[in-house]
């Protein structure tokens, strides 16, 4: 029955020269970058301090990851609800073993992360931090008047740099090592040029050392304004955009660095006719830079589209960028990652190639409304047929368990199986999974709900005494 479904979607895909299995291979290569901070609550293993630099989270949801060991044990139940290919996103302050000063961090700081990517096949990310230190002086890092503030974030940007061509290296896939700034003035700045001229100065700096670009690439991320920073932003998108152009780093667009009216999406086909390649961190902005987790919502999926439509899925990092410390982290982590897989299948499962046709021979009508309400009819059905194909197909990565207690076989649970489940109280490794209730069940109707979930009963709890979970 599963089998004729299918050949079923397949058949009306066709209708509209779309390959479904053609589509399916290209988003099992496409490798979503899960951002580890979404587990902890951007702590990292340096110390329990405050949240600096416009970075906060809402919520205290039990279970917060404190370590590395409990980071990772969460990420194997992440990564065993996710299909298709992936990597994990790090700040600097995840460095394991003996903990250095941010400064004078290197490799040495993440061969255990090294490890755990080798045994989980992912790659690696990274991000130097630039928030949360006493060394953030007033708001400034790199573009601080403080000329020894300057040289210590270029230093710890420098040997960021290293890192991430060490990740390279020994995983054999690229690396993004991504910069990212907090600084900024509150109130409407006397001086708007010194600041980006101390930071260009520090940029050119940090880009001077010859890394090995077959094994890592540099972005640089822009912001509108952060907590504390309202009035002016130093690393604003005009100007990282300039200096990522003349300098050949890459663009990173942040979704929710934008103004609300601003398209991110448009900004796509511009950027891809003068850069290489495209970075991407993608979030929810409900507010701002709120951070919300991802919903299959309109702006996701104009993401998506755009991406599809330049052909550029092989030119484009993406990573995940959001934080929610008020629900189940590891819920939310995975929750976020499948919407945007599944609007990036939705993308290719749409007929670009004949809507572009249209809109050339300017048959606006056919463009348009008659044409998308025959494809609408069609794919509304087809599609959670087609990604229940990808999930059992692509399948999750091949791991092995720290504890032989806690299996994650194969096997794909349905989205019935789940609903069977309606009211039970499931526990699911060291705090339970949660379903998201509603919001993760009407996700699932439309999928084969989440690919190797795993064995439920018996499954150990250790740092909550009970933690419960409803799948619907």
């Amino acid at each position: 029955m599963r089998k004729s479904i299918y050949q079923d979607a397949k058949q009306k895909y066709a209708k509209y020269g779309i390959d479904v299995e053609k589509a399916i291979k290209k988003l099992g290569k496409v490798k979503i970058s899960l951002q580890c901070w979404q587990l902890d609550d951007v702590q990292g293993f340096e110390s329990n301090g405050p949240l600096t630099g416009g970075i906060q989270t809402t919520g205290n949801y039990p279970g917060k990851a404190r370590n590395f060991e409990e980071i990772t044990q969460d990420l194997d139940k992440v990564l065993s609800y996710v299909p298709g290919s992936k990597k994990i996103n790090l700040h600097a302050i995840y460095q394991v073993g003996d903990i250095v000063d941010r400064a004078d961090v290197g490799p040495k700081q993440f061969e255990k992360w090294v490890e755990y990517a080798k045994s989980r096949n992912v790659g690696l990310d990274y991000n130097p931090t630039c928030f949360s230190s006493p060394m953030v002086k007033n708001g400034m890092t790199l573009s601080s008047p403080d000329e020894n503030i300057r040289k210590y974030w270029i230093k710890h940007a420098i040997n960021s740099r290293l890192v991430a061509e060490y990740f390279g290296k020994e995983l054999g896939q690229k690396s993004l090592c991504n910069l990212w700034i907090p600084d900024g003035l509150k109130d409407v700045p006397n001086d708007r040029i010194g600041p980006r001229q101390r930071l260009k100065e520090s940029l050119d700096e940090i880009f001077k050392v010859k890394v090995d670009h077959r094994y890592m690439d540099d972005s640089v991320e822009s912001k509108v304004f952060g907590i504390g920073v309202e009035s002016y932003t130093t690393g604003s998108h005009d100007f990282y955009l300039s200096y990522a152009m003349k300098n050949n780093v890459l663009c990173l667009l942040d979704t929710g660095h934008f103004h609300p009216t601003e398209n991110v999406a448009d900004k796509i086909s511009s950027i891809l006719l003068f850069s290489p390649r495209l970075a991407f961190h993608v979030s929810r902005p409900v507010r701002w830079d709120s951070d919300h987790v991802l919903r299959l919502n309109d702006d996701l999926q104009e993401v998506a589209n755009e991406l599809v439509k330049c052909n550029a899925l092989d030119r484009a990092y993406i990573g995940l960028d959001y934080f929610d410390a008020s629900i189940n982290r590891v819920a939310a982590l995975a929750l976020g990652a499948r919407n945007m897989e599944k609007a990036l299948l939705k993308a290719l499962l749409t007929p670009w190639d004949l809507l572009k046709k249209y809109q050339d021979e300017e048959d606006f009508t056919s463009a348009g409304a008659s044409f998308l309400a025959k494809v609408e009819a069609a794919s509304t059905g087809p599609f959670a047929r087609v990604l229940k194909n990808f999930s059992a197909t692509c399948g999750n990565i091949a791991y092995v368990r720290t504890s032989s207690s806690v299996p994650f076989p194969p096997a794909a649970l349905e989205a019935s199986t789940i609903l069977s489940h309606s009211g039970s109280i499931l526990s699911a490794g060291r705090h339970v999974i949660t379903s998201v209730i509603l919001f993760w069940a009407s996700a699932c109707l439309t999928t084969s709900a989440f690919a190797s979930v795993g064995s439920l009963p018996n499954l150990p709890v250790t740092r909550l005494a009970k933690s419960a979970v409803i799948f619907s």
